[in-house]
């Protein structure tokens, strides 16, 4: 059975000033998701879901349908505020949806195969999702997870400080915990640059083959049921917190502790690249302008 790519694509993009996730970059409009969805194909899924509000269904399927069928099939999961289909009977208002980890929940009704979770507005590389595909292919199980791990200086810009989920590795290559580090940067040294992170006005260095997670994981469909384990405990304790948010990392963290299940980290050297800000457009569009030129994608890729 082939593997499906969940996309999250809820997000109200609310720094960037607009719906990102359905910006042109590439030179012929091309969104950063057509890329990541060419590389999926190519690396053997065989079905994308775009988790979505309802209320972007029409704009998706008029941008994706056209030319994605016959290539792929597709779905569309619907992230909303209705806490009733995980067994919670309240309403809680909120002005925003509860987070990544929710996000992926919402999934629970219609993927029943191995599969990944990737951010709409980043950008992976082929070499990531062939690794990926291999391992849902080939290794997945359900106590055994993975997650992509990208070289932190592949991550980095030259512009200013980043938040990472900086890795803990095992000699195994297991997932052993994450550490957001919110001030992560490059800075200038004799003979070169070094990277260092930033907290309570300490600086520490970090080594240049750090891993980071840039939110791209695969799973079996058992997840969903930890999910909403922990999703239910997650309400419980911050439903008076309008603005709290059930993250997929904090999953990982909660499975790892209980040993219920492992996660594989495995490597890849791509560079990532992806879009917060409106003025990190123009560097996406050269980014894959240059990509376009040394033939790693077509001009027109549909």
């Amino acid at each position: 059975m082939k593997p499906t790519l969940l996309i999250l694509a809820a997000g109200m993009a609310s720094r960037y000033g607009s719906m990102k996730q359905i910006d042109g970059f590439g030179p012929n409009g091309e969104t950063i998701i057509d890329y990541s969805i060419y590389d999926a194909i190519r690396a053997g899924f065989g079905k994308v879901s775009f988790i979505i509000k309802e209320e972007f269904a029409d704009n998706f399927k008029a941008i994706f349908e056209p030319k994605l069928a016959g290539r792929i099939a597709t779905d569309y999961v619907y992230q909303d505020f209705d806490l009733k289909k995980f067994g919670i009977n309240k309403e809680i208002y909120r002005e925003k949806p509860w987070g990544t980890g929710h996000a992926v929940l919402c999934a629970k009704d219609q993927i029943h195969e191995p599969f990944c979770v990737i951010n709409a507005d980043d950008f992976y590389g082929y070499d990531a999702f062939k690794k990926m595909a291999d391992f849902l292919i080939n290794e997945v199980t359900d106590d055994q997870f993975s997650m992509i791990g990208y070289q932190i200086a592949n991550t980095l810009s030259d512009y200013g400080t980043v938040s990472r989920g900086v890795c803990q590795v095992s000699k195994d290559g297991a997932l052993t915990g994450i550490t957001e580090r919110t001030k992560v940067y490059f800075k200038g040294v004799e003979g070169g640059k070094k990277i260092f992170f930033e907290e309570d006005g300490v600086e520490t260095e970090l080594p240049i083959d750090t891993r980071v997670s840039m939110n791209f994981w695969g799973y079996t469909p058992i997840v969903f049921k930890e999910c909403e384990r922990l999703f239910v405990e997650f309400v419980s304790k911050n439903e008076d917190k309008p603005k709290s948010e059930f993250y997929i990392p904090s999953v990982a963290d909660e499975l790892i502790k209980a040993e219920k299940t492992a996660f594989k980290v495995i490597p890849t050297s791509e560079k990532w690249f992806g879009v917060t800000y409106k003025e990190d457009k123009p560097i996406v569009q050269e980014c894959i302008a240059t990509l376009v030129a040394n033939g790693t994608y077509p001009e027109k890729i549909y």
